[in-house]
């Protein structure tokens, strides 16, 4: 597996190698000892897998008392993908990497716990997979404004369906108490 870092410390792309022949492909989406070479957390609790339509935002999420974090990969379709570090006393605090993830290139994203994650679908029926190193706790679901103009995140033009959720989240730098701290 090949691992490349991002301008945010922590945050990776992983590209699995991928055998191709005739019949199509085989690739390990997951393999413990590879994962544990790049220092990622090899013990995760949960998968999730969410479809969306063309031009669906989700996010921009993160859970503050159980901070959760993500083996992001798309299995059918594209991804602009986002990793917003929102660590107060961080030296990158407001600061995000935007990837695309596609079922072409079958690279993934790791999002260390104390980063909010979200992403906009650029395809029809696109499927997201991601490995959660936390369970998800509803009482614990909080966000960022994913159009926050002060993040300066480059959305692509299709981004025009947000849940009422979502569209509800206060921007990074409003006055709140629901980040989390930087611990280097």
């Amino acid at each position: 597996m090949k691992v490349d870092r991002t301008a945010l410390p922590g945050v990776l792309v992983l590209t699995p190698r991928v055998f191709h022949d005739e019949r199509g492909f085989l690739l390990e989406a997951f393999n413990a000892r590879e994962i544990a070479s790049a220092g990622l957390p090899i013990t995760f609790v949960q998968d999730n897998h969410s479809r969306s339509a063309a031009g669906v935002v989700r996010g921009l999420h993160y859970q503050l008392e159980h901070p959760q974090g993500k083996l992001v990969r798309v299995v059918r379709g594209a991804v602009f993908d986002v990793a917003l570090d929102i660590r107060v006393g961080s030296p990158t605090f407001g600061r995000s990497v935007t990837v695309e993830l596609n079922d072409d290139e079958h690279q993934m994203l790791w999002i260390p716990p104390g980063f909010a994650h979200g992403f906009c679908a650029l395809v029809e029926g696109t499927d997201v997979v991601y490995k959660c190193t936390d369970f998800y706790a509803p009482d614990d679901d909080r966000g960022v404004l994913w159009s926050d103009p002060d993040l300066s995140i480059p959305w692509p033009a299709i981004a025009d369906h947000v849940s009422a959720k979502d569209a509800r989240y206060l921007p990074l730098r409003s006055p709140r108490e629901d980040l989390p701290a930087y611990r280097p």
